[in-house]
């Protein structure tokens, strides 16, 4: 994609804007795969990991959390190769969304989402199988 002919990944510092202004909570546990993006106003949680693998597209104003204070479930989140998560979304601990799939907007994601599927809601379900074209 020539949008990231010269993608670099930006600096990260603990709870501050990036110059995108997203936010990370323990930046020692992201990793962060090549060519993302990643929208304004998302929050992220890593205290117990989150892996963002290439190609990923997060919509704004989403929530991304290793921890959760309220049921105190902890677990490290990975987003697959070129899934896309919708603007104002939520990803919860322990949740890994696959390769190409697509979160809906406003989705409230507590499963896992397996490869090459459409799934949105709250909770978010698995909606269509997608064909190995994206």
């Amino acid at each position: 994609m020539s949008r990231f002919k010269n993608w670099l990944a930006p600096e990260i510092e603990d709870g501050k804007p990036t110059k995108y202004n997203w936010v990370v909570k323990n930046p020692e546990n992201l990793k962060l795969g090549k060519n993302t993006d990643i929208g304004a106003f998302t929050y992220m949680n890593a205290k117990f990991g989150i892996e963002i693998t290439v190609g990923v597209q997060i919509g704004s104003h989403c929530s991304i959390y290793s921890v959760s204070t309220i049921d105190n479930k902890k677990g490290k989140v990975v987003l697959k190769k070129n899934c896309k998560i919708g603007t104002h979304s939520t990803i919860m601990p322990g949740v890994t969304v696959g390769e190409n799939s697509i979160i809906g907007a406003y989705s409230f994601v507590n499963k896992d989402i397996p490869d090459n599927v459409i799934a949105y809601g709250a909770p978010a379900k698995v909606i269509k199988f997608l064909k190995n074209e994206i």
